[in-house]
């Protein structure tokens, strides 16, 4: 008697802390690589792996204050992917785009075009910045996918 393959469950969490250094930021998209490549989860894997270094620089460079760590959150549920990334820092990330001339700044502009959806979450010590990334989860519950 042949056993069906076990579907991947629709839900799915992952969670990582990171040190406040610049390796940390290599390290956060090759969490978010093998998280999304154990779920099979990859028709947006370049976009969501962007958005993850774009998240975690921010959070070294202006979030986590010296000798603290920045979190790194994946979740799975349904179709919806949320990638997370949490500071102990109290600057709030920015509203106001850069201007044109600015050399830095663009960050969250290019998170929040490359994803589905954008926000931060205040918290009484730090904030959560958070994209979304709709998927196919017709690809994600098939025996090949």
């Amino acid at each position: 008697m042949e056993v069906p393959p076990v579907p991947l469950s629709r839900h799915q969490s992952r969670q990582r802390r990171f040190p406040r250094t610049r390796a940390s930021v290599g390290a956060a998209r090759a969490f978010v690589q093998q998280a999304l490549t154990d779920w099979g989860c990859l028709e947006r894997l370049d976009d969501v792996k962007l958005c993850a270094s774009e998240l975690a620089t921010n959070a070294l460079l202006h979030g986590a204050p010296p000798g603290r760590q920045y979190c790194v959150t994946l979740t799975l549920d349904g179709h919806l992917l949320r990638l997370a990334v949490r500071d102990t820092g109290d600057r709030p990330a920015p509203a106001a785009p850069p201007t044109e001339d600015a050399c830095s700044g663009r960050g969250l502009y290019l998170a929040r075009e490359l994803s589905d959806d954008l926000g931060v979450t205040e918290h009484a010590v730090g904030k959560t910045v958070w994209v979304t990334f709709k998927t196919d989860v017709r690809a994600l519950l098939s025996p090949d996918g």
